[in-house]
């Protein structure tokens, strides 16, 4: 799964580097070191521009921009927002299927910036925090879908906008981490994951395997198991715990607990 991950960099930064318009509005925080479910972050979306009265013109190519989003999806039949608490995550194996995510997987998709999620190893009775990310410092880019909202008690009240993260089989070796993990879409794929008029992503829910073999599993602090704690020094790596990649091979043929 995934609930819990950094995102550090400003809204300029990820503007570049994803090629993308930035229409945050100032809603966006620079950096957040521990993103938790029911946070506002940035996500990239790619849409048809809309005339005067709201209309799609799909005419016209379609633009690439940074949104934020409420992380937790709220399906725009929802009766209540706390449906959004149990829904931070979609299983790619059955996002086409379930009703509650069939619909954004085929119209409503976007990309989830991140320098890389958390995740606990189970060890006996412990649990060893682990940071995934990029050794080049790139942007990893979760697969994510998205909806609208409107409390049906007030129709006319704010729109909330609100996405889940869809998760995969963990690969390679990070399944001696966990078993699943987000889906991580290649850059040379952004645009096929974006494009609002492709209907079909199925060849698109498996994790680039050369991406995943880089990876970089990072044995970080405790104190990312709290919420309230925040900071670069939460993805720093710590010395005495077990760092999987000075690990013998053997290692990795132990059964999960």
């Amino acid at each position: 799964m995934c609930g819990r991950y950094a995102a550090k960099k400003n809204p300029a930064e990820l503007a570049q580097e994803f090629d993308a318009a930035d229409e945050t509005d100032g809603r966006a925080r620079d950096a957040d070191y521990n993103v938790a479910p029911t946070k506002n972050v940035v996500t990239v979306v790619q849409r048809h521009p809309r005339d005067d009265e709201g209309r799609v013109l799909e005419d016209e190519p379609a633009v690439r921009s940074l949104r934020v989003m409420r992380w937790g999806l709220v399906p725009f039949w929802a009766k209540d927002v706390s449906v959004g608490n149990r829904m931070i995550n979609t299983r790619a194996e059955t996002a086409a299927d379930k009703p509650a995510f069939k619909k954004p997987l085929a119209r409503r998709r976007c990309l989830v910036p991140a320098d890389g999620w958390f995740e606990w190893r189970r060890t006996g009775k412990q649990k060893e925090p682990f940071f995934m990310t990029r050794p080049d410092g790139r942007s990893l880019s979760f697969a994510g879908i998205w909806d609208t909202w409107r409390d049906p008690k007030n129709p006319e009240g704010p729109q909330l906008i609100t996405f889940s993260i869809i998760t995969t089989s963990a690969a390679g070796r990070l399944t001696e981490v966990h078993d699943r993990m987000p889906l991580v879409v290649d850059e040379h794929h952004w645009a096929d994951w974006l494009d609002p008029d492709r209907r079909d992503v199925g060849d698109l829910l498996a994790p680039p395997m050369e991406l995943m073999d880089t990876i970089e599993l990072r044995p970080v602090s405790d104190r990312v198991n709290n919420v309230r704690n925040n900071g670069p020094e939460l993805i720093e790596r710590v010395d005495d715990a077990v760092d999987l990649d000075d690990q013998p091979e053997a290692l990795f043929d132990l059964p999960r607990p």
